[in-house]
């Protein structure tokens, strides 16, 4: 991709974040009207891309939350379909702006750029809500619903790309690793400056396809990491609902607290995001996306 279309990604991305983050901070499940005004927020930018917007409403103890969906229609109804999803709420009390204001960036830009493209392999954006606790890894999680409803409609999934957490990136910024020595047995780098993509077990031949297209595609580092999907950190997003039902997913993050000091703290603000670092991470998800449309 070309400087000038990372500028505006860069750009475009930074916009989401500073208002998801500035007008709508502590959007969560206790605060419904910020959360659901959050989501009118994303609900208005995807229908400005030219997208029809579904909203899939569920009761969560009283209260009518939703998740966003988009589809773009692939001209091949018979194979399986890639999902790109985010969750767009917080935990109380913070702006999100990382967490994860910044995957919900993602998925408004990748949906404005794969608006005018062709593809064979139907397309759906999906902007989660109540994936941070009390609603984490409960039947109330937004990607919970929705991974449930396409089982139970059995529905072929190729894959789920969960975006979680990804502007905090920089060569100043200390990496940390979820198990002894895994620093020096895998290799991976000391400071924080690539993008990570977390699979199951499951999902080892997508995560050998994705990690080859994005490292082709990207302009950051890109570093995997598969293993048993009961292992912590390894489902702690969204991407785990999609596990529970037995679909291949993979989680883009920047590693989430591993790097980031702000993680679930009222610092988690726009200001300390690297939104060049987020240009090239779409970048290269836009790579892979389209690359596995032609996936066999």
């Amino acid at each position: 991709m070309d400087p000038p279309e990372l500028l505006h990604i860069a750009s475009n991305a930074k916009r989401t974040v500073t208002t998801l983050a500035s007008d709508y901070p502590s959007r969560h499940g206790l605060n419904p009207e910020v959360l659901n005004a959050a989501a009118a927020f994303i609900e208005k930018d995807l229908c400005a891309l030219g997208y029809d917007v579904e909203s899939l409403y569920y009761d969560s103890k009283g209260t009518q939350v939703r998740n966003i969906v988009v589809e773009k229609r692939g001209s091949d109804p018979g194979k399986s379909i890639i999902i790109l999803g985010a969750h767009y709420d917080t935990v109380p009390g913070t702006p999100g702006a990382d967490d994860n204001a910044s995957g919900v960036a993602g998925l408004l830009e990748l949906a404005r750029l794969l608006k005018g493209t062709s593809n064979t392999r139907t397309i759906r954006f999906v902007a989660f809500p109540h994936e941070e606790p009390p609603y984490f890894y409960t039947r109330l999680m937004g990607s919970r619903q929705y991974a449930g409803m396409l089982k139970q409609s059995g529905e072929n999934v190729l894959v789920m790309i969960c975006l979680e957490m990804l502007g905090f990136a920089g060569e100043r910024y200390e990496q940390r690793y979820p198990a002894p020595l895994m620093q020096v047995l895998g290799r991976y780098p000391m400071y924080g400056n690539y993008i990570g993509l977390v699979g199951n077990l499951r999902s080892l031949r997508m995560m050998s396809f994705v990690r080859r297209v994005m490292r082709a595609h990207c302009t950051v580092g890109v570093e995997s990491l598969t293993a048993p999907g009961f292992i912590p950190p390894m489902f702690l997003s969204d991407h785990s609902s999609f596990w529970k039902y037995g679909y291949p997913a993979l989680m883009v993050t920047d590693t989430a607290f591993l790097r980031n000091p702000h993680y679930h703290l009222p610092s988690d603000t726009p200001d300390t995001l690297n939104y060049d670092f987020l240009a090239r991470v779409v970048d290269g998800i836009h790579a892979t996306v389209l690359a596995l449309d032609s996936f066999d």
